[in-house]
Formats: structure tokens, C-alpha cells, sequence
């Protein structure tokens, strides 16, 4: 696989808590070079991001229920509409993790649901469901909240848990939801090599802070 393609299944990421205006144009800039399917940003920053990736084929990603996923049901589904109306094109919430521990699985999928629904025909779903917390057969039973759901991606990790995306639950993902739906690797992501790995056991986006050098076959830090 060569690097243009590579890129083209990247979320370039900013996630930190101390990002800053500068640091915010900077990946804008990067992604419209390297040609990455997506800038991430945290919500505040959408507007800025949209206004630096205005006429490029970049799409823009920003999160919600960020990183917990303990926000009230009727919170994330206004946060993924105001998100939308200030210019992001893709939302990645995170899946109430308590609630599916808990048992309580009706109420994940209509927590789901309910973003769905604020961005049907707006924006593309994917849902975060934090993956080192669970137990494989959560792993299994989220996958597939998330598919019946309706929505469009299953991603592995906040990058701010105890672990990140591993080829082991991107493979048990895919075999979970099949051959069509998403499915976002992130955390822990940080070089051309891992990439590959995970993208063969079924990965059809990567979320990276590390995306340049995936691209340019070097090693990164962070998320």
C-alpha cells in the first residue's frame, strides 16, 4: 500500500488538553499537504479548523462525551448537532462505557441512537468503545450495539484509556459488524508498520497524531 492511500485513511489528530490556535492551523495545514482524510479536534476548535480547511477535500472530526463517554444521552446528541452546524463532518462519541458494564445494553444503543439521529445525512458516526476497558465478549456485544445502532464506524480507543488499538480487537471487530462497516484504529498508532497491521486485520481509518511519520516512514509520539 503506498503512502498517498495511507494518508487518505488517516485522522490527523489533536487531542491535548493545552492545544493551542497555532497548533490547530498547524495540522490543518499538514493535513491539506499530506492529504489526510480527516483533521481532529476537540469541539472549541471546530470552528477554527473549519474556517482553515475551507475549499479542501480534508474533512473535518471532532469528538463527543470526550473521553468518558459518561455525558448524558440528550448532552451529546445537542453537542454533535452544534458541532455540526460550526463545520464538522464526521463525529467520533464515545459509547457509555459504565452502562455497558453494567448490563444496561438497551441503554447504549439508544445513547448511540440518539447522536445517529443528530447527524443523519450531516455527518458519519463512529463510535469510540474504548476497547482496553472491556472484556472481549464486551468487545463483541459493543461492536455490535454500535452496528445495529446505525452507525457508520467502530474506533477503538480515546487514546487517553490504559491501551490503545491492537490487531487482535481490530480482527475481533470485523469478524463482530463484517465486511462493510467501518471500523477506526487509534491509540498507540505511531509508524508505517503498525499501520499496515492493523489496516490488514481490518481497519478502514487510523486515528493519529503520529501521521506524518506513518507516511514518511519514520516513528511518532503521542496519540
Amino acid at each position: 500500500m503506498k503512502a498517498e492511500q495511507i494518508a487518505g485513511m488517516i485522522d490527523h489528530t489533536l487531542l491535548s488538553a493545552v492545544s493551542t490556535e497555532a497548533e490547530i492551523i498547524r495540522i490543518c495545514s499538514e493535513a491539506k499537504q499530506y492529504g489526510f482524510a480527516t483533521v481532529c479536534v476537540n469541539p472549541y476548535w471546530v470552528p477554527l479548523a473549519s474556517k482553515e480547511l475551507k475549499g479542501s477535500s480534508v474533512g473535518l472530526t471532532t469528538v463527543i462525551g470526550f473521553p468518558l463517554g459518561a455525558s448524558r444521552t440528550e448532552n451529546k446528541a445537542a453537542e454533535a448537532t452544534d458541532a455540526i452546524q460550526a463545520g464538522a463532518t464526521e463525529i467520533d462519541m464515545v459509547l457509555n462505557i459504565g452502562e455497558l458494564k453494567s448490563g444496561h445494553t438497551d441503554a447504549v444503543k439508544r445513547d448511540i441512537e440518539a447522536v445517529v439521529a443528530a447527524c443523519r445525512g450531516k455527518a458519519a458516526v463512529k463510535v469510540i468503545i474504548e476497547t482496553c476497558y472491556l472484556t472481549d465478549e464486551e468487545k463483541k456485544q459493543a461492536a455490535l450495539l454500535c452496528k445495529e445502532a446505525g452507525a457508520d464506524f467502530v474506533k477503538t480507543s480515546t487514546g487517553f484509556g490504559t491501551g490503545g488499538a491492537t490487531v487482535e480487537d481490530v480482527a475481533l471487530i470485523r469478524h463482530v459488524v463484517g465486511p462493510d462497516m467501518g471500523i477506526k484504529a487509534s491509540g498507540g498508532v505511531r509508524d508505517l508498520d503498525i499501520a499496515l497491521k492493523l489496516i490488514q486485520a481490518g481497519a478502514t481509518r487510523l486515528g493519529a497524531s503520529s501521521s506524518i511519520a506513518i507516511v514518511t516512514g519514520g516513528v511518532g509520539q503521542g496519540y
